[in-house]
Parts: structure tokens; C-alpha cells; sequence
């Protein structure tokens, strides 16, 4: 039997206000040739399908026609479960019409544990695996609040619920595979113990306030393979090889633009999980570019020589002030096929606001107040000011309106 892993696909996201959508359509495409050419079994899908709560209808008719075009590439079974990001009412409402399409999805914790398991079988109807389809646990659904309790008591609480839950399901999905030669496979949406991630890629705590994080011997030992969702650099956990995080198939900001993004085909023998990373093409290239501003504007004519389409983020970090980087950024990339994405000047820090004494705090300075302090502590030459002055008072005033109309 053949599955594939994948998680963290993150439907509807934006780069800077920028979408995503002709990078997932891709994505997508490719991973439905993928498993149409490696005759693939199952498909699991980790968690975090959608970016929110609320996708878009592009974002669902992305997903809803993905689903369409597996169910013709002769994958017999896809199991989804719900992530951190994804709304759970939304990815159950249409399950039993999915069913339909042998598309099984768990948006939710069930209060029955057998409502988490999918037995998986081959065109005989005969059992070939047996899935755990363990959505992202909700701090609701793994401990009751306790009036005194610690941070610590918080923590044990989550893990010890974690465990519980997944002891259930597992033991559940024991009697069903009743000692057949077949493998058991679990989900999970969830932050492991020395799990590896990256600045700035949007990964965060799933507990607040917690340092609970789960260790590889939380879960059952007849787990034959864990596929995880939640961080978006591809890993295992514990050194298992057969307990894995697949990460995000595209990069979710800059910080992972160098990554090589991977899905994971598991293939099995019995019992015996034997996992192989298979890299996903980089279907629009990100890349940040920093330095000084000859250093910026020498970088973006190599990447405009090689006919780049890259999306740049570019960081400002010389020392000399430059009233027009972004004019400067922006000619520079006239006549090429790169867009810039963000321009971020380094030189503006937190001691632009420092105060005055230790007694000054924000609220003791005015709007204006505070864009002085800013061309104080970038030297702005005294003959620059007055034309910034009069544009920063324009957009305040823009931004005021703005905000009348709304209320």
C-alpha cells in the first residue's frame, strides 16, 4: 500500500496583501499528477487546509476541485483532518457528501472515538490499513479549567489529555484491524517536542500561555506511521523515521524561501512503514535582498539579467539615509518581471521612539512628536524635512478620514 503525506497548504494566504492562488493552483495540479504517476493509495492531508476560518471562494473552489480530480486519478481514499487555522463547521458541513468521493473528513474532536477512524480498503473491500484521524485538539477538548491551577498543572493537563485521546482512538482502532497483518496509521495537528522552525514563518504555540509540547512516546506504540501537520519544515520526531512532519508545500514567507519544500510517499510492506521525501518544485521564487543601496540595486540588476520573476523583499541596512528607497527599488525593477513585495529599512528601530527621560512614555507625544523623532534619529537633513512633514501630515489626515467614513 501507498500513501502520501502532506499538510500545511494553507488555501487563501497572502504575501504582503499579495495571494497565493496561481502558486497553490500549481501546486495542486502537480500533486494530482504525482499521485496519479506513483499509484497512490491514500492521500492524508495534515491540517491547516485553509489560511482561516473564512476562506474565500476561490481558496473552496481550489480545495472542492482538487478533491474532483484525485477521485479520478484512481487514489481510492483521502483523509483530512482539521488544523489550527482551518474553521471545523466548515470542513465538516459537506463530509457526507464527500464520502461519496471515499473523502473522509475530520474537522473536530468527536466525543466517540470511533468516529476518528476511517478503516481503509482496497477495490475488494478487503481491509489494507487502519487510519487515526486526529484533528488539531483544542485546549477545550484535552482539560477542564481549575480555579488555582499552575502553569505547570496547565501543561500536564494538556499532555496528559493529548495522550488520552489518542490512547482511545488508537485502542479503538485496534479492535477494528483485529490482529490483521495490516498497518495502523495516525494524524495529528500539533507542536512536537524539539520541533524545528523558522523566523517568521507564522508557526505558533497552539496552547497559549503553555510550554506544553508533545514528546514521540505520547502516542501509542502500535502506531505504524504519524503523519503531522503544523510546522512547515519537513521533519521527524524523536529520530523516528516513521513519525514525521511533511511541512508546508510552498514557502509561507521569506524565511522559508530557501527551504525545499516535500511531500512524503510511505510505502508499506505489512506492517512495516519504509518513507521517502519527495521534493516540491518551487512554483514562484522568493528572495530577499539586503545590504546597502549599491549593494540592493547591483543585486536586482543580477536577478533582472537572469530574467528573474521573483518576488523580492528587499532590507535596507547601510547606515546613510535615503529619503527615496523606495523610488529607487522600483525604477530599479522597471522592465524586468520581478515585483517587490516589501521594502524594509533596518535603520528604523525601536530607538527612533526612545525617550527622552524615564519618565516620557507614548502617550505624552503627539503624532507629530513622534515623526520628529524619527528624522532626529535618521539625521534627515534639515532641507528634506519640511516636504516629509507636509506627505506624513497628508497621509495621516487620509488615514483619519478614512476611518470617519468607516464608524
Amino acid at each position: 500500500m501507498k500513501i502520501l503525506h502532506t499538510s500545511d497548504w494553507h488555501l487563501g494566504s497572502s504575501l504582503y496583501d499579495r495571494k497565493r492562488t496561481d502558486e497553490h493552483a500549481a501546486f495542486l495540479g502537480w500533486l494530482v499528477d504525482r499521485i496519479g504517476e506513483l499509484d497512490v493509495d491514500a492521500l492524508l492531508v495534515a491540517g491547516d487546509v485553509f489560511d482561516n476560518t473564512s476562506p474565500s471562494n476561490r481558496a473552496q473552489e481550489q480545495y472542492y476541485g482538487f478533491l474532483h480530480d484525485v477521485s479520478r486519478t484512481g487514489c481510492r481514499h483521502v483523509v483530512v483532518v482539521g488544523g489550527n487555522h482551518d474553521s471545523p463547521s466548515f470542513l465538516d458541513a459537506p463530509k457526507s457528501l464527500l464520502r461519496a468521493l471515499s473523502v473522509h473528513v475530520v474537522g473536530e474532536k468527536r466525543e466517540d472515538p470511533a468516529e476518528e477512524i476511517v478503516a481503509l480498503k482496497d477495490r475488494q473491500g478487503r481491509l489494507e490499513a487502519v487510519a487515526c484521524a486526529v484533528p488539531y485538539l483544542r485546549d477545550r477538548d484535552l482539560r477542564t479549567v481549575e480555579a488555582g491551577e499552575t502553569q505547570e498543572d496547565r501543561s500536564r493537563k494538556l499532555v496528559e489529555g493529548l495522550r488520552a485521546h489518542y490512547a482511545a482512538v488508537c485502542e479503538t482502532a485496534e479492535r477494528i484491524r483485529s490482529g490483521a497483518d495490516v498497518p495502523l496509521i495516525a494524524m495529528g495537528h500539533l507542536f512536537a517536542t524539539g520541533g524545528r522552525t523558522v523566523d517568521g514563518d507564522g508557526v505558533r504555540e497552539l496552547y497559549v500561555g503553555s510550554l506544553a509540547r508533545i514528546g514521540a512516546d505520547s502516542f501509542p506504540a502500535g502506531i505504524d506511521y504519524l503523519a503531522l501537520g503544523h510546522l512547515h519544515v519537513p521533519q521527524v520526531v524523536g529520530g523516528s523515521e516513521r513519525l514525521r512532519y511533511s511541512g508546508s508545500p510552498i514557502p509561507m514567507g521569506y524565511s522559508e524561501s530557501t527551504q525545499v519544500k516535500k511531500v512524503v510517499l510511505v510505502e508499506f510492506v505489512g506492517r512495516t512503514a519504509r518513507p521517502t521525501e519527495i521534493d516540491v518544485p518551487c512554483f514562484q521564487p522568493l528572495v530577499r535582498v539586503s545590504g546597502g543601496l549599491d549593494r540592493i540595486l547591483e543585486r536586482i540588476a543580477e536577478l533582472k539579467k537572469a530574467d528573474s520573476d521573483a518576488w523580492l523583499e528587499v532590507e535596507y541596512t547601510g547606515e546613510e539615509f535615503v529619503g527615496n528607497l523606495q523610488e529607487r527599488v522600483t525604477e530599479a525593477l522597471e522592465g524586468g518581471r520581478m515585483e517587490c513585495r516589501r521594502v524594509r529599512n533596518r535603520r528604523i528601530s525601536e530607538q527612533a521612539l526612545r525617550a527622552v527621560d524615564e519618565s516620557e512614555t507614548l502617550d505624552d507625544l503627539d503624532l507629530d512628536d513622534v515623526f520628529a523623532r524619527c528624522l532626529d534619529k535618521h539625521a534627515v537633513p534639515p532641507d528634506l524635512r519640511p516636504g516629509l512633514v507636509l506627505s506624513y501630515r497628508e497621509i495621516v489626515q487620509g488615514m483619519l478620514e478614512a476611518d470617519a467614513k468607516a464608524e
